[in-house]
């Protein structure tokens, strides 16, 4: 058991405020967070970390191998990622994609992640899936090579290199890259990135890879961790069995620790396409496990991480030359790295802002951190350490860190927190002057210049059964009133002291259309800026006083705008549950929108809009959903880039006012809540917060108005000259979220495309390469939602990739119906899934504001088994007739049309509008 400390709740932290800037923390209490844990070793040297969580009846499986990037030889960069994707295509005793047998066994948060020391494999699974999934695991470890294949390997090759093109192809995507190479020497094992070179990825022979999994996929060389409804006991003998016969590996060759440090300042200028620049620095720092990294951890979070930071407060608020900072502590096992990144304004304000990072260090390292500051940084570090440990998944990861890289499961929850907790203002101070030194590595990025160029000239078997899965863990629910009519809504769930809630009001984007008081039309944006602006000042306290009272107290406070509801949402330490609650009231209540504040706002969020113009995934669905809704219903957005900033602009504080008065009120608001409390204990306190509050106008009408859905398909094209991938976007309406139909229609979704077994993705990915990813996506929306097709393949794939587009379409509607192997793979997995899917209260919280948002009752999720267990085939597969369209698509097509045109124009969609990156 864990001791973490954690401050004492304030007597009445606001109300000290009121008088004076906060600038004393509390005192810290103890909080028992449990993380015991049982180890042993089978014969081959496999380690085994097994610790018990019976809240639901799941098991997160953890597999962690001592390999990854800082493990490759030259010539063979991108090998451990490269084995990480061909671990999932089958096994010799299974062959076939593993995600098959995840989805048939209900398995959630599954995937395998690579970086420089390590490739994990994970998954949550329902305890009677748990010999299948042990099974698979076990038989990818021991009895992989017979079932790898050239064809895997060149599939699987095209797929890594369509995602490091992805990556590249993204604002700021090859960062990292040039951070690594800049930072460590070229003999350094951290020197290449994680992703490798399409050079050595194209050849991997096949030869090599059996030979990199001969090496260093042996059960000496992992760790399996087994968190949840389970004990050793249990554990035990079933990892015999399955995991007993594996040979341990050949011995390795570790690379050794080795520290860097610089001995001169390496600047670098790189060009991107971004809208703004930005600087990043970069200072090497000790690895983890060491005494002095996690009190560099404490140094990054008061310099650089947050609005309470010293650069933060300097840079965007004071002097507005940044629209934001970070500063981190990266974790590596030989040698870690302090990474400080400002998004500067414009280039001229670089060298502005190079000077205050430098008066702000020199500032630190001279006298270190105030009292205060470090106080609030060991405050956020531990309510986020007890945070992940609510979940049985962040368990096992956090006990698979610790006994890969330290021998030592819980030293993230043991050592390596006494360590910070003890931290004193001189420890911090001592250790950032050791390491954070005027030799570092400066990266710049600049936006990439707009050139032109003229006309130019013509140049043409074996598993076991599942298990029954256990019930579905959903609290009882309460419900009761608050003496000025707002509805609460309380779902106890004890799991880890904290308290969730949410205001949820009926409102939303699909609000803005609506003229307010005093106009003629409706402000595009306008709910957004209200929910970024609440705590930006009230009638109280600053932006920065409440900011640090939220830190203080180890709260969250987010502020939420979707399409049809705002919320404000609350995470609250539940010793300091009194003083969050009045803290989530001020906002509420008392919110000022300073016209200081408005403005700075409103040059984030156009700086934000024009960022979009590197994104085409951004680009093409500001443009898509206009196109679909018309431009005037309340689910459409600005169509361009130039129309959305002059919405922004066109907002004053007024306009924020009124809406808040018209539609935040407790007339159209519900609270729920989840966590450790019960209905005894929260109705009061919430009747003390806000049973007085009172409307303050009257609420206007919403309306959602049907859309006809078009005759025939049209084409927007958006041009984006040297794009490296084409986003493609293809969409029609249907029936809002709330239908008797809702559980056939996301049948059918998740068989086209709504995940990665889906139709559309195992072709455009799987089958053809040509993508990291495509799907179908049904959001959900109180009006007449979208069914969408999304795609970001390679440029000279655009065409073919859209005529499998429409084949896949015709095949669902014609010859190739939805068929029982698909139905009964998506209903196991649905049904498989849901003992632990609200294993987390959020998960709860937000199951409950969603299920009442769109009508249905609050505990709708216990009967989700039985609805998708009582479909039928026909049953789909008519949903896809009722949805799908061809001829009546509107297609929104982002890429460089002087290579995509003959491709797109040879198709015949449909009539074709093409678009500049910012206008029509």
């Amino acid at each position: 058991m864990k001791n973490i400390p954690l401050p004492k709740p304030f007597s009445s932290i606001l109300a000290a405020a009121a008088a004076s800037v906060v600038t004393a923390l509390p005192a810290f209490a103890q909080t028992d967070i449990e993380l015991d844990y049982e180890q042993f070793t089978l014969d081959n040297g496999l380690t085994v970390v097994v610790h018990e969580d019976r809240k639901a009846p799941v098991v997160a499986m953890q597999v962690m191998y001592g390999v990854g990037s800082k493990d490759e030889p030259a010539g063979k960069t991108g090998f451990a990622h490269l084995f990480e994707h061909l671990m999932f295509n089958g096994s010799e005793n299974y062959d076939k994609d593993f995600f098959f047998a995840l989805k048939e066994m209900g398995a959630t948060q599954y995937n395998g992640t690579t970086n420089t020391d390590r490739t994990n494999y994970y998954q949550t699974v329902p305890v009677g899936a748990l010999e299948q999934i042990l099974f698979l695991e076990s038989d990818r470890m021991g009895h992989l090579l017979g079932a790898v294949t050239q064809e895997k390997l060149d599939n699987q090759i095209g797929v890594v290199q369509n995602e490091k093109r992805q990556r590249e192809g993204a604002p700021f995507g090859t960062v990292f890259e040039k951070i690594f190479e800049g930072v460590y020497p070229a003999d350094h094992p951290y020197h290449h990135s994680v992703i490798g070179s399409m050079e050595d990825l194209q050849g991997a022979s096949l030869e090599d890879v059996k030979q990199w999994f001969r090496d260093y996929y042996g059960a000496a060389n992992a760790v399996l961790v087994l968190a949840g409804d389970i004990d050793a006991a249990e554990a035990r003998p079933l990892v015999e069995k399955y995991f007993g016969d594996i040979e341990a590996g050949p011995p390795l060759t570790k690379p050794a620790v080795n520290e860097v440090r610089m001995d001169r300042i390496k600047r670098v200028t790189m060009v991107d396409r971004v809208a703004k620049p930005r600087v990043y620095r970069v200072w090497p720092a000790p690895r983890t496990g060491t005494a002095e990294s996690p009190i560099l951890d404490l140094m990054t979070r008061a310099v650089g991480s947050g609005k309470t930071s010293r650069l933060y407060r300097e840079l965007v608020d004071e002097r507005q030359v940044a629209n934001g900072v970070s500063m981190f502590y990266y974790e590596q096992l030989l040698s870690g790295m302090v990474i400080l990144s400002v998004d500067a304004k414009s280039e001229e304000d670089l060298d502005e802002i190079n000077e205050v990072i430098d008066a702000q260090l020199n500032e630190f390292l001279r006298k270190g951190p105030t009292a205060d500051e470090l106080d609030r940084a060991k405050t956020l570090y531990a309510s986020s350490e007890i945070r992940g440990l609510e979940e049985v998944a962040g368990k096992a990861s956090t006990l698979a860190r610790g006994a890969l890289f330290l021998g030592d499961p819980d030293f993230y929850v043991e050592e390596n927190l006494d360590m910070l907790m003890a931290a004193s203002p001189e420890d911090v101070l001592d250790v950032s002057r050791s390491w954070i030194t005027p030799a570092y590595f400066e990266l710049t990025v600049l936006p990439y210049p707009e050139y032109e160029t003229s006309a130019g000239v013509d140049r043409s078997a074996g598993l076991p059964p599942l298990g029954t899965p256990g019930e579905v863990s959903f609290p009882e629910i309460t419900t009761s009133t608050l003496s000025n009519g707002i509805e609460v809504v309380i779902a106890p769930r004890p799991t880890v002291p904290v308290v969730q809630l949410a205001l949820q009001f009926d409102a939303g984007s699909a609000t803005d259309a609506i003229p307010l008081p005093g106009n003629d039309t409706g402000l595009p944006g306008v709910s957004e800026g209200v929910m970024t602006l609440l705590d930006e000042g009230t009638e109280n306290y600053s932006a920065q006083e409440l900011a640090e009272m939220e830190e203080s107290l180890g709260a969250i406070l987010n502020l939420y705008s979707g399409d049809d509801d705002n919320r404000i949402y609350l995470s609250a330490l539940k010793q300091n549950l009194d003083d969050s609650l009045d803290l989530m009231a001020e906002v509420t209540f008392n919110a000022t929108f300073p016209e200081e504040e408005v403005e700075k706002t409103r040059k984030r969020q156009i700086d934000g809009v024009l960022q979009e113009q590197a994104d085409g995934q951004s680009l093409a669905f500001r443009a898509f959903y206009p196109a679909l809704y018309g431009e005037d219903h309340p689910y459409a957005n600005p169509a361009t880039i130039d129309e959305a900033v002059a919405a922004i602009e066109a907002i004053d504080r007024e306009d924020l006012i009124a809406w808040r008065d018209a539609w935040l009120q407790p007339g159209n608001a519900k609270l729920f809540v989840t966590g450790d409390t019960t209905a005894e204990e929260i109705l009061p306190r919430l009747e003390a917060t806000f049973g007085s509050w009172q409307a303050s106008g009257s609420t206007l009408e919403k309306s959602l108005p049907d859309v006809a859905v078009p005759s025939s398909s049209r084409v927007i094209v958006i041009d984006k000259p040297a794009s490296q991938q084409s986003v493609i976007i293809a969409g029609i309406l249907t029936d809002p979220t709330g239908t008797d139909n809702d559980t056939a229609i996301a049948a059918m979704n998740d068989a086209f495309g709504g995940n990665f077994l889906a139709r559309l993705n195992m072709n455009l990915r799987e089958d053809k390469g040509w993508t990291y990813g495509a799907r179908s996506i049904l959001p959900d929306q109180v009006g007449q939602r979208p069914f969408i097709l999304y795609a970001p393949v390679q440029t000279d794939q655009t065409g073919p990739s859209i005529q499998e587009m429409q084949a896949e379409m015709a095949g669902i509607l014609g010859d190739e119906p939805v068929s029982q192997e698909e139905l009964d793979r998506i209903v196991a997995d649905e049904v498989g899934s849901l003992p632990g899917a609200f294993e987390a209260a959020d998960t709860v919280l937000f199951s409950m504001m969603n299920n009442d948002q769109y009508g249905r009752p609050y505990d709708y999720a216990t009967g989700r088994a039985e609805r998708f267990q009582s479909l039928t085939t026909e049953q789909v597969t008519a949903m896809a007739g009722d949805i799908i369209q061809p001829d009546r698509l509107t297609w929104v097509i982002v890429g460089d049309w002087s290579v995509i045109q003959d491709q797109v124009e040879a198709l015949n969609l449909g009539p074709i509008e093409i678009r500049s990156t910012t206008s029509r």
